[in-house]
């Protein structure tokens, strides 16, 4: 009869212990690129296209090209983004772009394949994660993982502040926050809908909301969001989305 006790107490300590597991805020930003896609996205050739411009982005072992591609007046426009700077066509032919515009046209192409590829920039070397605290929104788990990044390598808006809220159990990137300091500043809040794997890698389209209380704090605004007090700003929507894997390929 004692063993038995022994053994159920010990079936009940074990099932608090795997209830009490903590994950680090690195730890669970790892889960959540691997539920993504992973190493997929290492080798990954992703096509979209997104609000009328068509993006193309080329990952092979950290050697990439983020590329956009819109019809102007002046024909077809290309911009790419590379481990080697900034290059422009325009019906193929390289055009000079003055140094006034090279951050300006880097940062818009780089900010779409960002949010296109999260959670897979999570993990870039200048980046850092913290877990902040949990939450829940709709019934549902989220940890909240605060990201900052150092100046050295975090881009020109290496101050903006992001929240993420992970899903407890699926590790899923299912809302976002930032606050921005350039065009005057803002805030923004990202729901997440329509989730879709590709080739094995996932992509999701947002609702995206804004509040115009600047002195908001990011980790309220799941609050606000339940509260029905954040408005509706636009649809961030990925169409067309192909994804092709290298290796897959040979």
């Amino acid at each position: 009869m004692q063993r038995y006790s022994f053994l159920i107490l010990l079936l009940i300590f074990c099932s608090f212990a795997v209830m009490g597991i903590q994950f680090s805020g690195q730890e669970i930003v790892d889960k959540t690129i691997e539920a993504a896609g992973g190493a997929r996205y290492n080798n990954a050739i992703i096509h979209f296209t997104f609000r009328g411009k068509r993006y193309r982005s080329k990952r092979n072992e950290g050697v990439y090209e983020l590329e956009r591609t819109v019809d102007s007046p002046k024909g077809l426009i290309r911009d790419i983004v590379s481990n080697y700077g900034l290059k422009r066509t325009i019906e193929n032919c390289p055009v000079h772009v003055v140094d006034s515009l090279i951050t300006k046209i880097s940062d818009g192409v780089n900010s779409v394949h960002y949010f296109a590829s999260l959670p897979y920039g999570l993990n870039a070397p200048a980046v850092h994660k913290e877990l902040i605290g949990d939450v829940v929104i709709k019934g549902q788990g989220y940890y909240k993982i605060k990201v900052s990044f150092d100046k050295e390598g975090g881009g020109t808006d290496f101050e903006d502040e992001f929240l993420y809220w992970i899903h407890k159990e699926n590790f899923t990137i299912d809302y976002l926050a930032y606050k921005y300091a350039v065009n005057g500043g803002g805030i923004r809040f990202r729901e997440a809908y329509n989730p879709r794997m590709i080739n094995g890698i996932r992509f999701v389209d947002y609702n995206n909301y804004k509040t115009s209380d600047l002195s908001t704090p990011l980790p309220t605004l799941d609050k606000l969001l339940e509260e029905k007090k954040l408005k509706l700003l636009s649809k961030i929507e990925l169409e067309d989305v192909y994804v092709y894997i290298e290796r897959d390929c040979c």
